[in-house]
């Protein structure tokens, strides 16, 4: 999940659709401070004009006048749970890759997943739970399923797997769901695998179906607690590039709540411009070539 690409129309793109709306500084707190109630997104100050830019075909739609009647729409209309949806597509996008970051794909398949399959074959037990939270339109979770069927091959079939997929946009998890993607989509990801688990129809490419079988996709808003506590125990969480758009309390709240889902033993893995250093103290970090694994001592 990423905030406000960097594709954002300019505010002459913006004025060019019709008459510029513009957010008074007591609207753009008023906006700011009820996304960040409801998502745990915090939007700096100096990019109050993308506020503007990105809800103004909001409000043009409802045909409100101002940036007050929309938040007062948000807060108060009986539909302000639907349209709650389309603030959160909107304040959100979702550039990704399949194959993201391969030095930490390789420590997680050589690793990270070598030791926690050997774990849980020792323990005798067969059940592994992946937890992927902020998984966009699909590409992470995809790409840990293809990890599982590298690692495991015809053992597979023998394991008890669930990837937990979340995301705060419905729009993003519908994509995710249908499994339909562009050759830009796979332009990290090796041939070999490609011709593996895609099949191509055209221009676009459509993921195997036994990646889908393992994969659970469904809506959490990791600023809701109770949310948190409600899904099913991780032996990895992967939640790269999403806490970077938290301000540092709700960092730590997050943190503590993937810190309380893993499993004695388990691991956390984050995106690769992103640090545990000042938000919790709490995991054991693993320094590998590429990246930094978090543990949960056991």
């Amino acid at each position: 999940m990423a905030l406000f690409p960097t594709n954002t129309p300019s505010p002459l793109a913006a004025s060019s659709l019709g008459k510029s709306l513009k957010v008074s500084n007591e609207e753009f707190f008023q906006l700011r401070d009820f996304i960040y109630e409801q998502s745990g997104i915090f939007i700096a100050e100096a990019r109050k004009y993308l506020v503007e830019n990105r809800l103004s075909n909001r409000l043009r739609e409802l045909n409100l006048k101002s940036f007050g009647e929309y938040y007062y729409y948000l807060r108060f209309d009986p539909n302000r749970r639907t349209e709650l949806t389309k603030l959160f597509e909107v304040i959100t996008t979702n550039e990704t890759s399949f194959w993201r970051n391969p030095p930490q794909l390789e420590v997680f398949q050589n690793k990270v997943m070598k030791d926690e399959l050997e774990k849980l074959r020792l323990a005798r037990i067969k059940k592994l739970r992946i937890w992927s939270a902020g998984c966009s339109t699909g590409e992470e979770p995809y790409t840990l399923a293809i990890i599982l069927h590298e690692v495991l091959k015809a053992e597979i079939g023998l394991w008890d797997i669930k990837i937990t997929a979340n995301d705060l946009s419905e729009a993003v998890l519908a994509a995710a769901r249908r499994g339909i993607y562009s050759e830009y989509a796979l332009r990290t990801t090796p041939k070999d695998i490609v011709a593996k688990y895609f099949r191509k129809d055209g221009p676009a490419y459509h993921v195997d179906p036994k990646l889908k079988r393992l994969i659970s996709f469904g809506p959490t808003n990791l600023s809701d607690r109770a949310m948190l506590r409600r899904v099913e125990r991780s032996n990895i969480i992967f939640c790269r590039n999403v806490i970077i758009y938290f301000d540092d309390e709700m960092k730590r709240q997050v943190i503590e709540a993937f810190y309380d889902n893993l499993l004695p033993g388990g691991c956390m893995l984050i995106g690769h411009s992103e640090s545990l250093h000042s938000i919790s103290r709490a995991f054991k970090p693993e320094h590998n070539s590429g990246t930094i694994v978090y543990r949960k001592e056991a």
